[in-house]
């Protein structure tokens, strides 16, 4: 395991003084509220360890004050940049719960062991967080994170089993005849 944890993205700038909007997978996460400190991967692929000045809460982003981040243009070099925690700043999860950083990367695989793709997003739209499939020449598949689409996860083989939701085809009985 890393010791980085995929947390979301700078989505915007905010403002003339460099604020930044990061969007983490999960809106409700404190994650942000914890840590002095995060890791951005800038688009270009540079690396840059940055110091939390200072955030506050707003209801899909967080808005940050990042040290030596000062002005628009600065903020503005940021935006698209995927952002990260560090591990060793966060309590570690109690058994059987994951971090949702943890699950972007993994190799999904139905329960026969046949290959879906890569777990590439996580969008925490409902209730539970639905998990972003995809593979080379293949639909996006999304599945909910619950137990009953998701049997196991298994982070030291870097590889999640989903059961993917059925959906009822047009022909099923119980879309025949009339409404």
């Amino acid at each position: 395991m890393t010791s980085h944890l995929q947390l979301g993205y700078v989505a915007r700038a905010h403002g003339l003084k460099g604020e930044v909007a990061i969007r983490s997978f999960d809106p409700a996460s404190q994650t942000l509220d914890e840590v002095e400190r995060i890791f951005v991967r800038l688009r270009s692929g540079e690396e840059r360890e940055l110091r939390v000045k200072s955030l506050r809460n707003a209801p899909k982003e967080d808005i940050v004050v990042l040290v030596g981040v000062s002005s628009r243009t600065d903020a503005e070099a940021l935006v698209g940049a995927t952002v990260f925690v560090f591990r060793e700043d966060l309590e570690p999860p109690e058994e059987g719960e994951f971090f949702q950083g943890d699950l972007v990367g993994l190799t999904a695989v139905d329960e026969a062991g046949k290959a879906l793709g890569t777990v590439e997003e996580i969008w925490a739209t409902g209730e539970v967080p639905n998990l972003v499939i995809r593979a080379a020449g293949a639909e996006e598949l999304v599945v909910p994170f619950a137990d009953e689409f998701v049997p196991a996860v298994d982070l030291a083989a870097r590889r999640i089993v989903i059961r993917p939701p059925r959906f009822l085809d047009a022909d099923d009985s119980e879309f025949s005849g009339d409404p």
